[in-house]
């Protein structure tokens, strides 16, 4: 069993061995191209040197790749060959660095001589070669780790790459400071800017734009880093949250927590000392304008109650209402509108708002918009009042209330009806107490073996006789039809309205008991029946 262990202790050193031998190989002929590749950059311009350049970059990012697994792996034997190679690459970053650096000041030159429509190439390439600094200040901070883990630490160089970082941190956060800035400004000028100036603030709102996003990116990786070096980034993060609004693991710091919320109140306290006044001055204003307008709107509804109550006018109960409602409120929101434009609100938002919950509330309520549009047109026409007796929208009953959407009837035997507008207007409306004189229409029939005469007589002194019964316009007493089992005649006196029923059933009794006493019949439905013999023998 001991021997077995050896065996494969052995065998796997052999093995690892020869995985070192390929990761030394594979750097040396990454090296080797990566030299080739170098010196050909220097014989190009442009654009080829451009591309020459980024196969630099990837080769060298294969490189590191290797490196880092060796030193995850590292033996006796690498070590010496792994110092060397990431001190090359100490050489490499610190020489793209300067070289980065270089770049930034003349592009950033280039960009404040460049004319409007070269300003967003030049900001493209100055973008790229900050972000790049910045990630070569990230793989140099890796280099020095890996020198550490190889017994050759460089704390001096290390402490000067933390305070590059901090020079750079600082002027990353200004610079997204005064880039929000701007682009804020210009934002406004754009929405106020007259149609010729358009495309020249519109260039330069999208370069500032771009400078913000720039901003961004580079401070978020140069936060990342400061992190893992244990530098302190609660205002920077602070920061980021403020612009971005994007929660990440860095905003659950209590120091971020407790930064941003000693911000907020510091803004708090600095508004109310600059605002209080103020915003107390507006209140009082607006109150007082509230105030005034409350006062208006009960006089506006009494002086409309007043002239709408005039019998002149003959409006109906459901118009004075309307009137009386919509005078008040009108004046109510007038004052409110003017309330608001006191203390600096825009009213053009508030009423185009207003203008398209309409048509969204139109669309939600066309059925009650409908009832609406039918009360409307029962407030113009007036086929009825409230108190009048209506059969309408299938019902008929006393009308109790009626508003814009629905009518409320109250029948005969006291049940509350509430009837769409909509349903009313459109059947048919039947007044019964629109006039103030109704005509009784009643039949009484006499059998044929009856003084056609003396029931005349009879009839007009019931009629007559009866106090409600009005002498003009004219009663109607005549023979009206032979019928079948009776001779009618048609009774049709005038009364005022309210005396309509009263009348019907008073001369209907009269009419049964003086009949009885004068001997006339009153007929009903008889058949005579005729009965044959039928002789059996036939």
């Amino acid at each position: 069993m001991r021997i077995l262990v050896i065996t494969l202790l052995f065998v796997s050193s052999l093995l690892a061995a020869e995985q070192a031998n390929d990761a030394t190989e594979q750097l040396k002929r990454l090296d080797s191209e990566i030299t080739t590749l170098y010196q050909e950059s220097q014989a190009k311009t442009g654009s080829a040197r451009s591309v020459i350049e980024m196969q630099l970059l990837n080769k060298n990012d294969e490189l590191r790749k290797i490196i880092k697994d060796l030193i995850n792996n590292r033996t006796d034997e690498t070590e010496p060959v792994l110092k060397q190679y990431v001190k090359q690459q100490v050489g490499f970053i610190a020489k793209a660095s300067t070289f980065l650096a270089e770049k930034i000041a003349t592009e950033e030159k280039q960009l404040d001589t460049a004319i409007q429509e070269e300003k967003l190439i030049v900001q493209k390439a100055l973008d790229e070669s900050r972000r790049f600094y910045t990630r070569m200040l990230g793989e140099q901070w890796i280099n020095y780790q890996w020198l550490e883990l190889l017994g050759e630490p460089q704390p001096q160089k290390n402490q000067s790459l933390i305070n590059d970082l901090e020079h750079l941190l600082d002027f990353m956060s200004a610079s997204l400071t005064f880039d929000r800035q701007q682009e804020t400004l210009l934002a406004k000028q754009l929405k106020s800017a007259a149609e010729g100036e358009k495309a020249a603030i519109q260039l330069l709102h999208t370069l500032a734009q771009r400078k913000v996003a720039s901003d961004i990116d580079n401070l978020q990786f140069l936060v990342e880093l400061a992190n893992k070096i244990q530098f302190d980034t609660t205002t920077y993060t602070k920061q980021l949250f403020e612009v971005t609004g994007n929660l990440t693991n860095e905003i659950l710091d209590p120091k971020v927590i407790l930064s941003i919320l000693s911000g907020w109140l510091y803004d708090l306290g600095q508004w109310l000392i600059e605002n209080t006044p103020q915003v107390l001055f507006k209140i009082f204003i607006f109150s007082l304008v509230i105030f005034i307008f409350r006062l208006l709107k009960n006089l506006t509804r009494k002086i409309v109650t007043r002239a709408v109550s005039s019998p002149n006018l003959r409006m109906s109960q459901l118009m004075q209402e309307f009137f009386i409602s919509m005078s008040g409120k009108g004046v109510f929101i007038i004052g409110l509108l003017f309330a608001l434009s006191q203390i600096g609100l825009d009213m053009t938002p508030i009423l185009t708002g207003f203008g398209v919950a309409g048509v969204i509330i139109g669309f939600a309520l066309q059925d009650t918009l409908s009832n609406f549009a039918s009360g409307m047109m029962l407030l113009i026409y007036r086929p009825f009042d409230v108190g009048d007796f209506v059969e309408a929208g299938g019902a008929s009953g006393k009308v109790s209330h009626m508003s814009l959407v629905s009518t409320t009837i109250k029948t005969f035997d006291n049940q509350i009806l509430i009837i769409p507008n909509s349903k009313i207007w459109g059947d048919t409306i039947k007044n019964v107490t629109h006039e103030r004189v109704r005509r009784v229409d009643m039949i009484f029939g006499i059998s044929y073996n009856d003084d056609v005469e003396h029931a005349e007589r009879v009839l007009n002194d019931i009629v007559d006789s009866h106090p409600a019964v009005l002498r003009s316009p004219e009663k109607t007493i005549k023979l009206h039809v032979l019928n079948t089992s009776s001779v009618d005649f048609i009774v049709r006196p005038w009364v005022k309205t309210d005396d309509y029923w009263d009348v019907y059933w008073d001369i209907t009794r009269e009419v049964k008991m003086r009949f009885d006493k004068e001997g006339l019949s009153i007929p009903f439905p008889q058949q005579d029946v005729h009965l044959h013999t039928v002789d059996k023998k036939m």
